[in-house]
């Protein structure tokens, strides 16, 4: 004998579970299943244990899609200050970080387990270590077989998220799922990610591993972000490249801005003018690492010698270096790393109102399985938190 719930929800992270706190809410019978052994393991090491759960600024350009307009209603019917509320009525302490991000000051934790406070009801049941085996469509809605025996329901709620992080179980399942019913899938990529180098400039630039600089950086398609860059063993990290690379290419070059506080013009002019037998490389050293001015004169992207002997344009040609200093990654890290996947579901299929595919009464998709994409920032929990509740809504 088959089980029976109104709504079952395939994965018990950030959507998951918001949308199951609202469907129970409304007095919907929900089933969670998640292959996992626990809830919410991205949550619980998300910002290094923290969890930036949203930011302060939220809205439709913190988000790559397809369609870039169908992020709007979640985001509307479910705001970033309603989940702030959440946090406050939970008495959850938090604290704001650079660009609005919210954090918590204690431990991620303390929003896993406010929503399964929130998911405390006697109509909602939870289950793990569950395999889907397969789903069939029927009349009244859907079965699933699984390792646990049979379920019926007439909503599925598909929030499995993405391929990020393989470590914690992410898997594909979701797109093949929607790839069963005959949805299109936007083929997926690493997002939020560090970028890899080439040999040679990986090796050249090995040795300024752990080295952060504020830095602006520029992709082919003219995004750009200002934010930190960090120097690792493999390649680019830090903010600004995570960034980025979301709205990076293979093959394509990055522009970095090495010096975006500064006005190398004025810096070299006056050096020059009260220092004149003071080197390039001293000079620099006022406003960058030393190391990476010494790297740069290594790679005879700079030349070294008292500033009196430049002239205006070769000094021009120094500004240039620092300020459009063009990279072209060998890659990224890849999923290992990603903290999020571009791509996913096509969200023409669904409902923006409520997260239901247009043409399949009953399935419904909510978090990082869809192809929407938020920046750095805890962009991508607001969206599992406003898709999640939309779909909680509706189911």
């Amino acid at each position: 004998m088959s089980e029976k719930v109104d709504v079952v929800i395939i994965g018990a992270g950030a959507a998951g579970l918001m949308c199951a706190a609202q469907a129970g809410k409304r007095g919907r019978r929900v089933m969670v299943i998640d292959h996992a052994k626990k809830p919410g393991r991205k949550i619980l090491i998300s910002g290094g244990g923290r969890c930036n759960f949203t930011n302060y600024d939220v809205s439709a350009q913190n988000y790559l899609c397809r369609n870039p307009h169908f992020v709007k209603s979640a985001l509307s019917q479910y705001t970033n200050w309603d989940f702030i509320s959440m946090v406050s009525k939970y008495g959850i302490e938090f604290e704001e970080r650079s660009h609005g991000q919210l954090f918590c000051l204690d431990s991620a934790k303390d929003i896993v387990k406010m929503l399964l406070e929130e998911c405390d009801l006697p109509n909602i049941s939870q289950r793990y270590q569950v395999e889907t085996l397969d789903i069939q469509k029927t009349e009244q809605g859907f079965l699933l077989h699984t390792t646990q025996g049979d379920i019926e329901c007439e909503s599925l709620v598909v929030a499995t998220g993405g391929l990020s992080m393989p470590k914690l179980g992410a898997t594909p399942f979701g797109y093949k799922i929607a790839e069963q019913f005959g949805l299109p899938v936007i083929s997926t990529t690493a997002g939020l990610v560090p970028f890899t180098l080439h040999v040679e400039d990986k090796d050249a630039l090995a040795e300024l591993s752990g080295i952060a600089v504020p830095a602006e950086i520029q992709a082919e398609c003219g995004k750009s972000f200002k934010e930190a860059l960090l120097f690792t063993h493999r390649g680019l990290s830090g903010p600004s490249v995570l960034q980025i690379s979301s709205y990076w290419k293979p093959g394509q070059a990055v522009t970095i801005n090495l010096v975006p506080e500064v006005d190398v013009d004025e810096l070299l002019t006056r050096s020059r003018e009260k220092h004149p037998n003071q080197t390039l490389k001293n000079t620099l050293a006022r406003v960058l690492p030393k190391r990476l001015v010494e790297v740069f004169i290594e790679r005879k992207l700079l030349v070294d010698k008292p500033l009196k002997q430049f002239n205006p344009k070769e000094l021009e040609a120094i500004r240039e270096t620092l300020e459009q200093w063009r990279v072209v990654p060998n890659g990224t890290e890849g999923y290992r790393t990603a903290e999020v996947t571009l791509g996913g579901v096509d969200t023409d299929v669904l409902s923006s109102k409520t997260m239901e595919c247009k043409d399949i009464k009953g399935l419904y998709f909510a978090g990082e399985v869809m192809d929407v994409t938020g920046w750095l920032g805890g962009y991508n929990f607001q969206w599992a938190w406003s898709s999640g509740y939309v779909a909680g809504l509706n189911v």
